[in-house]
């Protein structure tokens, strides 16, 4: 029994008290799964006695229940444009379609099913819009097969009026009021060349960037925004470029700009790990609320942590989370 405690103990990183209960509570839950099964096998089925009269009525509706299904055999061979209509009515309806304005029926006659269709609505409805085709394998369980069939169909709309320019106006003659019979040259109107032009957009510190800020880039909207620098804080600032892929719901447009942009200036902040609460440690986006408890459990057990090696001791966290983790740790 001390031995299991012990176990217990240097597994979970808790006390000997807190052990002990667990142990007691997976005793308690062995026995309560054992039950039944103990329950089956020491109380023999009993199979309750048919009368007679009972014997016939269930005879007559066996009876009844296969006349009807031979019944229902012979109008579907007799009827074989009813069944065809009836797989006819299910095929699936391929159209040209624009993914960020159909709704989720449309999705479902393309052949998507409901769950992913309302899936991608429901990610267009918080701002992510697809602005290449490849994007939409960025919704979770979109399969390859299902867009190699939908591919050829997809048509993204491109506002291409902004980019005209007073020469590419139509009608580039009009008839003279005083003189019908002349053609004379259309005067162009005075634009602004200041008008046209775009603003020029600087490069950022991410790490100190408010919403403002980010809504300049293309793609980014102020949820977008709002998620971007919600997360940022979570994390106690980015240590690299690649960490922008985390943010739920940047679609390709969004990624190229923040990361085009978005510098990494100001160093990220450290958490003392001797130190910091596990409330404190559980705010960070890396870890959960029980791997927060055991790190500092364990410390106060063994004492501080020396280096990130020290932390490969508690198995509930693996190396690769380790490895992301130790950029945001002081020892």
């Amino acid at each position: 029994m001390k031995k299991v405690v012990a176990i217990l103990r240097d597994y979970f990183g808790v006390s000997q008290q807190e052990a002990r209960g667990m142990l007691a509570l997976l005793t308690l839950t062995g026995f309560l799964l054992a039950l039944p099964l103990a329950y089956r096998q020491w109380v023999p089925d009993q199979v309750p006695d048919t009368s007679a009269s009972n014997k016939r009525q269930l005879d007559s509706l066996v009876a009844l229940l296969e006349k009807d299904k031979i019944a229902d055999d012979d109008r579907s061979d007799h009827h074989p444009e009813h069944t065809e209509s009836v797989v006819e009515s299910r095929k699936i309806d391929r159209f040209a379609f624009n993914p960020n304005t159909i709704d989720s029926e449309s999705w479902q006659r393309l052949g998507v099913p409901r769950w992913l269709a309302d899936r991608i609505v429901r990610y267009r409805s918080k701002g992510g819009q697809f602005r290449k085709k490849e994007d939409l394998l960025r919704i979770y369980d979109f399969s390859p097969e299902l867009y190699a069939d939908l591919e050829p169909y997809i048509r993204l709309s491109e506002d291409k009026t902004s980019g005209k320019s007073p020469d590419s106006y139509p009608n580039p003659f009009y008839k003279n009021k005083t003189n019908t019979d002349k053609a004379v040259p259309y005067a162009k109107p005075a634009y602004s060349s200041d008008r046209f032009s775009k603003p020029v957009l600087q490069s950022f510190d991410i790490n100190t960037a408010d919403t403002t800020e980010l809504i300049k880039l293309r793609g980014i909207g102020s949820k977008l925004a709002n998620r971007i620098v919600k997360f940022r804080d979570a994390l106690g600032g980015f240590i690299s470029t690649e960490q922008y892929t985390e943010i739920f719901g940047l679609d390709s447009l969004a990624l190229s700009e923040l990361t085009k942009y978005g510098q990494l200036q100001t160093p990220a902040n450290k958490i003392p790990i001797n130190t910091a609460s596990a409330e404190t440690l559980d705010r960070h986006v890396y870890l959960t609320k029980r791997q927060a408890e055991i790190i500092v459990n364990y410390r106060t057990q063994h004492g501080p942590y020396t280096s990130p090696e020290s932390l490969r001791n508690l198995r509930v966290l693996d190396a690769r989370t380790i490895e992301k983790l130790t950029p945001y740790l002081e020892f």
